[in-house]
C-alpha cells in the first residue's frame, strides 16, 4: 500500500511541476511576444518593456489566448500597421518554443 501511495505522490508532484513549467513557458511567451510586437511598432527601452509587460498582463484576462491575440491586434490597427492573426500565431508558436528552452535552461542550471 505504501508504494501506491509514493506512486500517487510523485505522480502529484509531477504534474504540480509541468502546471508550473506551463505557466512560466506561456508567461515567457508573452513577454516575449510582447517585446517583438513593440518592436514591430517602434517602441524601444521603457516604453518596450511597459508593453511586454502589458501583453503578460492581458492574457490573465480569459482562459487561452484569445485575450493576448486580440490585444496585438488591437494595438497593431490603432497604429495603422496590419498583422494578420494566421502570421501573430505562427509568431506565437515560434516564441512558444523558445521560451520553453529559456525555461527549460534555466531549470537546469537550477538542478546542477
Amino acid at each position: 500500500m505504501t508504494t501506491f501511495k509514493d506512486r500517487e505522490k510523485g505522480f502529484e508532484s509531477k504534474f504540480s511541476h509541468d502546471q508550473e513549467i506551463d505557466f512560466k513557458v506561456n508567461s515567457r511567451r508573452d513577454k516575449l511576444l510582447g517585446l517583438w510586437v513593440a518592436e514591430q511598432l517602434g517602441l524601444e527601452g521603457s516604453a518596450a518593456e511597459n508593453y511586454a509587460r502589458a501583453v503578460v498582463e492581458v492574457d490573465f484576462e480569459e482562459p487561452g489566448d484569445a485575450d493576448v491575440v486580440r490585444k496585438v491586434l488591437e494595438d497593431f490597427s490603432q497604429q495603422g500597421k496590419t498583422l494578420s492573426e494566421h502570421r501573430l500565431r505562427l509568431e506565437m508558436d515560434r516564441l512558444t518554443g523558445e521560451a520553453r528552452l529559456q525555461i527549460q535552461t534555466e531549470e537546469s542550471a537550477k538542478g546542477k
